[in-house]
């Protein structure tokens, strides 16, 4: 990872540039807190129907377990382990996780099934858990409240049927607030954050305005971390932008 301490956005966040330092591949061990997770999981939100195990790993180990659709919640959840068994590199003094695993919320006519999966439209988000999940282990960085990552250099829609083509990291608001955080023992505590899907033009609002602006769109547009592939873009109008 290379960053520029002097390269800052127009809102003043500094901008970060993973053009280098990934680390070699290295087969992962089996994951320490699987069980915990999965018992959390369902304390929270509901019976694991499944997950989706990796047969080869690397760095870390990373499943995605699957909580299906319910009346009292209608929506799909998938939630990784594996990702806190490594701390994330944090900025020395800063009072942020260490410890994270993440999340996606997808509506109940999302499509999860094997032959389902062989296809991006339903896959991409799947994909997104496993490839941020081992990022800030590859690139020795951190993942936490307001971080974004665009798919690609230039930023490249997650499939052919959405314009979505970046990341942004945030606790989610469709599970209960207990499931944000997991104590493992007095050293180890692991949070619980949501991967929120983003167009170019609000990857681009937050970097010319900051995190507030693009927050306060989605409170007036209603989106949360509910993923709708066409949803309303909220940095952009009819006749051109906000």
């Amino acid at each position: 990872m290379s960053h520029d301490e002097k390269l800052v956005s127009l809102s003043g966040a500094p901008i970060f540039r993973y053009t280098d330092g990934e680390k070699e591949w290295e087969a992962a061990q089996g994951e320490e807190c699987i069980e915990q997770i999965s018992d959390h999981i369902e304390r929270h939100i509901g019976t694991v129907d499944m997950v989706f195990h990796e047969v080869l790993s690397d760095t870390v180990h990373i499943d995605v377990h699957h909580v299906k659709p319910t009346p009292q919640r209608p929506f799909h959840t998938l939630v990784t382990s594996g990702m806190s068994d490594l701390p994330m590199t944090v900025p020395e003094g800063a009072e942020v996780p260490r410890y994270l695993e993440l999340m996606v919320t997808l509506p109940e006519y999302w499509q999860l099934n094997e032959e389902a999966l062989k296809d991006e439209q339903w896959y991409w988000p799947v994909r997104q858990l496993k490839f941020l999940a081992r990022f800030p282990h590859k690139y020795s960085t951190w993942l936490g409240w307001g971080h974004t990552l665009p798919n690609g250099d230039p930023a490249e829609p997650f499939a052919d049927n959405t314009q979505l083509c970046g990341a942004l990291i945030l606790p989610s608001v469709t599970v209960p607030q207990g499931f944000h955080s997991l104590e493992i023992n007095a050293e180890k505590t692991i949070s619980f954050m949501s991967i929120v899907p983003l167009y170019e033009e609000e990857m681009n609002l937050k970097l010319r305005k900051g995190s507030d602006a693009l927050l306060d769109r989605f409170d007036k547009h209603g989106i949360t971390d509910l993923i709708l592939e066409n949803r309303k873009n909220t940095a952009k109008k009819r006749f051109g932008f906000f």
